[in-house]
C-alpha cells in the first residue's frame, strides 16, 4: 500500500494502535494523512506472525474491557467491532480444578459482582471482608497521585496474604504487567474503579477473534479506503524541520512534506527517529526514566479439547492466564485445541530456556486440567516479549510527556505519553486521539476526538466523582 503523493496535512510515523488512532481521527476530519511503518504489519506490539517452523499464526493475546471507550470507538469506526467477542464472566481456577467465577449480575453498580463474589470459593470470608473494605476506597474514584506502590497500599490496608494471592495480585499483574512493588496504586485503583465498581459495562471482557495483525490490519485497510496512505516495510531515514514545514525522508528515497508530524513510536525509538537535538527540544525531560516489563506466552496445540473454558486466571502458579484461542476463534473440533498461557511481568523467565519454560508450564497446566495428560501435544511455541509494556512505576507520571510538544508541528503519541491510563491498548488509542487533536489545532481545526469515559451507572451515579 504505497502512496504516490508527497504533500500531506499530517505524516504519522509508527502504525501501532497510537498511530492507527491518529490516522483514524485525522482522516475522519478531512485531513490528507500518510502513515509510515517499518514493519510488514500494523498493530505495533499488538501483532501476530506466521511461525515459520510450526506453520501456525502466533500472537501474545491482548484483551480489552468495556471501559476502554476509545479502543471500542476505533474498532466501531473501522467496522471491526463485531470481531471482538465479549464475556461477562471471569473464571479463577485453583490447582486441582476448583473454579470460582466473578460474574456480572443485574444488580446496580457497584453491586454487580456481589453475588458471585460472596460465593467465590477461592476466598475465605476473612478475605472477602478485607477486600470489600479496601474496595470502598475506590467508590468515588482512585488516587490522583501516583507515588504509592500497590504493595505498600495493600500493607496499609492490612490485606491477608491469601486475598493478595487470589484477588489483588492476579488482577493487578494481568492489567498492569508488573509486580505489586513496581506498580503505582493510582493505576491499579483505576483498574478496580473502572472495571469492578463504576458500571457493569465497564467490567466486560473483550477478546479479538482474529490474530492481532489481521484484526488491526483491517483497521488500516479501512482507512486506506477512506483516502489515507499507508507505507508498510518503509523506514524513515531522516526527519527535518524546514521553517513551518517538515520533511520526512524515507529510506527508499521518497520525500514527504507536511505541516504536522506525529511520532507514534515507543519511547526508546524516539531519539533514533527524530535525532538527539530535536528529541531534546521536544522532550526536555528525556525518556531515561522509562523501563520495560516483559510478557512470556506459551502456545500449545493439542489434538482435542480438555476444557470448555474460553479463558481463566490460573492461581498459585507461574501462569497468570489461560486463553483457549481455538474456542475464542470458534475453530471446528477437528482442528484440535489451541491454548495460550501467559506469564506477565516475566522478568526471570527471560533468562530461562524454552525447554524449561515449556516443561514447567505444561506441568502447571495439568494441575488445573488433569485430562490434558491424556491429550496429545502436537506443537508448541514459546514467545518472549522483553519490551511488552512500559512499567507504571510509582512516580512515573511526572515524566510522561503531553502529546503536543514545545516544537511547533511536532506531536508524540504512544501509551507511554500522558494519557491518564497505564500501558494498555486504551492508553495507546487515547494518545493517538490526543495527538490528532493537537495536530488538528495546528492545522486550524478545533476537532475533538478523545472519547469520554463510560458514565457511572446504578448507585455509582451518586458516589463516583467525575
Amino acid at each position: 500500500m504505497n502512496g504516490t503523493g508527497v504533500r500531506y496535512d499530517a505524516v504519522i510515523i509508527g502504525a501501532g494502535l497510537a498511530g492507527l488512532a491518529a490516522v483514524s481521527a485525522l482522516i475522519t476530519s478531512g485531513a490528507r494523512v500518510a502513515l509510515v511503518e517499518r514493519k510488514p504489519f500494523v498493530g505495533g506490539r499488538a501483532y501476530s506472525y506466521l511461525h515459520p517452523a510450526l506453520q501456525e499464526v502466533v500472537d501474545s493475546q491482548h484483551v480489552l474491557v468495556g471501559c476502554c471507550t476509545n479502543v471500542r470507538h476505533l474498532c466501531a469506526t473501522a467496522g471491526v467491532a463485531d470481531l471482538v467477542r465479549w464475556y461477562d464472566r471471569y473464571a479463577f481456577l485453583e490447582p486441582g480444578g476448583r473454579q470460582s467465577d466473578l460474574t456480572l449480575s443485574a444488580l446496580p453498580a457497584p453491586l454487580q459482582t456481589l453475588p458471585s463474589f460472596a460465593t467465590a470459593a477461592m476466598l475465605s470470608w476473612k478475605d472477602k471482608i478485607a477486600i470489600g473494605t479496601a474496595l470502598q476506597s475506590f467508590l468515588r474514584g482512585y488516587p490522583r497521585t501516583d507515588g504509592e506502590s500497590v504493595a505498600d497500599w495493600l500493607r496499609r490496608k492490612r490485606q491477608p496474604e491469601s486475598a493478595i494471592r487470589h484477588f489483588w495480585r492476579p488482577v493487578v499483574i494481568s492489567a498492569l504487567n508488573d509486580t505489586l512493588d513496581r506498580c503505582s496504586m493510582r493505576y491499579a485503583g483505576q483498574v478496580f474503579h473502572e472495571t469492578f465498581l463504576r458500571s457493569a459495562e465497564g467490567g466486560r471482557l473483550g477478546i479479538p477473534t482474529l490474530p492481532l495483525s489481521e484484526f488491526y490490519g483491517r483497521i488500516a485497510e479501512h482507512y486506506v479506503l477512506q483516502g489515507g496512505t499507508v507505507y508498510e516495510r518503509t523506514s524513515v531515514a531522516q526527519v527535518e524541520q524546514r521553517g513551518n514545514e517538515w520533511l520526512v525522508r524515507l529510506n527508499g528515497g521518497e520525500e514527504l512534506s507536511t505541516r504536522t508530524i506525529i511520532s507514534a513510536v515507543s519511547f526508546e525509538h524516539v531519539a533514533k527517529l527524530l535525532g538527539e537535538d530535536l528529541t531534546a527540544r521536544a522532550l526536555p525531560q528525556g525518556v531515561s526514566h522509562f523501563c520495560h516489563s516483559p510478557i512470556t506466552s506459551i502456545h500449545l496445540w493439542y489434538d482435542c479439547e480438555f476444557t470448555s473454558l474460553d479463558h481463566a486466571a490460573l492461581l498459585d502458579t507461574g501462569i497468570e492466564w489461560m486463553f483457549h484461542k481455538s474456542r475464542i476463534r470458534r475453530w471446528p473440533a477437528e482442528r484440535g485445541s489451541y491454548l495460550e498461557l501467559t506469564i506477565s511481568a516475566s522478568h526471570t523467565q527471560l533468562c530461562e530456556s524454552r525447554e524449561t519454560l515449556l516443561a514447567r508450564s505444561i506441568g502447571e497446566l495439568e494441575k488445573f486440567f488433569p485430562n490434558a495428560r491424556s491429550a496429545t501435544l502436537r506443537k508448541s511455541s514459546v514467545l518472549k516479549e522483553a519490551k511488552a509494556t512500559f512499567s507504571v512505576l510509582p512516580g512515573m507520571d511526572r515524566f510522561r510527556p503531553d502529546q503536543e510538544t514545545a516544537v511547533p508541528g511536532l506531536m508524540v503519541a504512544g501509551d507511554w505519553t500522558n494519557t491518564g491510563w497505564p500501558s494498555t491498548m486504551e492508553g495507546a488509542v487515547r494518545s493517538g486521539y490526543l495527538a490528532a487533536e493537537a495536530a488538528a489545532r495546528q492545522l486550524g481545526s478545533a476537532n475533538r476526538f478523545l472519547q469520554p469515559n463510560l458514565p457511572p451507572a446504578g448507585l455509582m451515579r451518586l458516589l463516583a466523582r467525575e
